[in-house]
């Protein structure tokens, strides 16, 4: 089995498409600013992030015509360097929620929520301590 991608419903397509290709950085398979999907990679031969619009989606899963409510989901994206990429998130526009910090003796974190409230975790892992 593998991890194909993380798909996140959204409403505002346009708004999320923004954050995770100029906030984020990453790179977008197709281009399709106005969905309905549109697949991200932090780059070639990873996972990725997908967008699909909640409507659409709706469609196959009525269950889905509602608002949705509170937090469903938390995207993890592994980085070399926290300070730096968190620099870049802001000097972009984006409000870090949390961090960078210290998060366990392994690994340094931040948060950023997306358009939608959808939580981003950024992990830089530490060298174990001697």
């Amino acid at each position: 089995m593998e991890l194909a991608q993380v798909r996140l419903l959204v409403t505002d397509f346009a708004a999320c498409y923004r954050f995770y290709a100029e906030v984020l950085g990453l790179r977008p398979q197709s281009g399709a600013t106005e969905g309905p999907y549109e697949k991200f990679s932090p780059h070639a031969g990873s996972a990725g992030i997908a967008l699909q619009d909640r409507a659409s989606m709706a469609e196959v899963l009525p269950e889905l015509a509602g608002p949705a409510t509170g937090h469903r989901s938390l995207v993890v994206l592994r980085v070399d360097d926290l300070d730096g990429y968190c620099a870049g998130i802001t000097g972009r526009g984006g409000r870090l929620a949390h961090g960078p910090a210290e998060f366990t003796d392994r690994m340094r974190v931040a948060h950023i929520e997306d358009p939608e409230g959808n939580l981003v975790e950024l992990q830089e892992w530490l060298l174990m301590r001697g």
